[in-house]
């Protein structure tokens, strides 16, 4: 289906455009080594120590660490997150507040994959870390009669549409997952035109860096192995897919995945952001906070079997 535009208001449009100038000071995220995406990782592990963190379940599922919030009472859905940070950094804490909000808002537990990261592992083991979540998930007797839902953000968003795509292979298991919310998603590993075509003026990205970055996931593929799904979910067969919800910003050089992918995908709500970069819904601004009302209660909906 085409995409919307979101219906931002003008005060809401001039308080990214304030937010967006802060962001054009600060450095562009790139990943052109091993060294610093380690470094950066480091700091954000130095920094969780000093954070006060839920109530949570931490265990190993088949040598996968997962990071279990639940609600005070018995959950009417589970949804599986899947973090962001460009493979190479991240991990499921990181996404505590944002599943916070999904178990109070949705009445859901949530399972935060903690997958291992591309500095070390191939792309493809990352991908392997959420498949064994997703079995495990939907295999396991607490969650076994609950609906479920994907989200993913970014990387994580390219994570979980290519989960999905595996999942094709057991369509019994397919079918207990009600939709997925997946926030500026990465679906072309070869680099979409708007990827291609990002400058050195890009937000939060950097823009002339981002196809070799796509490269250096997999340094021994061509752009034809690249292509192939579900390394590149874009060009999968979405048959049979559950519902999605997808975000994307009009300023994130990520744009066209979402756009591309939403066309391709038969039951896709696909919403473009005004005057909106990458990591949206992390920013303190009114449209973030819209956005994530209305995916909760899109996941509401879905855990509830409406349409």
């Amino acid at each position: 289906m085409a995409h919307k535009l979101w219906p931002a208001s003008e005060a809401e449009l001039a308080q990214m455009r304030r937010f967006n100038q802060k962001l054009a000071w600060m450095p562009r995220f790139k990943i052109r080594n091993r060294v610093t995406p380690r470094l950066i990782q480091a700091l954000l592990r130095a920094s969780q120590t000093f954070k006060q963190a839920p109530v949570v379940e931490c265990k190993v599922v088949a040598g996968v660490p997962v990071r279990i919030l639940r609600p005070s009472g018995p959950p009417k859905g589970v949804v599986l997150d899947i973090h962001g940070g460009g493979w190479v950094i991240g991990n499921a804490q990181m996404d505590d507040d944002l599943n916070l909000g999904m178990v109070n808002a949705c009445d859901v537990a949530v399972v935060s994959v903690d997958y291992r990261l591309a500095v070390d592992t191939p792309v493809e083991g990352l991908l392997e870390d959420c498949l064994t979540a997703a079995h495990w998930l939907l295999a396991e007797e607490e969650f076994a009669h609950l609906p479920v839902v994907f989200v993913g953000e970014s990387a994580g968003g390219h994570l979980a549409a290519a989960t999905l795509l595996v999942f094709k292979q057991w369509p019994e298991l397919l079918k207990r997952v009600s939709g997925a919310v997946l926030y500026y998603g990465v679906y072309d590993l070869t680099g979409t035109p708007s990827v291609r075509q990002a400058g050195p003026s890009t937000l939060l990205l950097d823009g002339p860096g981002m196809v070799e970055a796509l490269r250096l996931l997999t340094p021994e593929l061509s752009d034809e192995q690249r292509r192939q799904p579900p390394l590149s979910p874009l060009y999968g067969d979405f048959e049979g897919m559950p519902p999605a919800l997808m975000f994307v910003g009009e300023l994130d050089p990520l744009r066209d995945d979402t756009l591309l992918i939403a066309e391709r995908w038969p039951q896709a709500e696909a919403h473009l952001l005004p005057e909106s970069a990458h990591g949206f819904i992390h920013f303190p601004v009114a449209m973030a906070d819209g956005v994530l009302g209305y995916g909760r209660r899109w996941i509401t909906k879905r855990i509830n079997g409406e349409q």
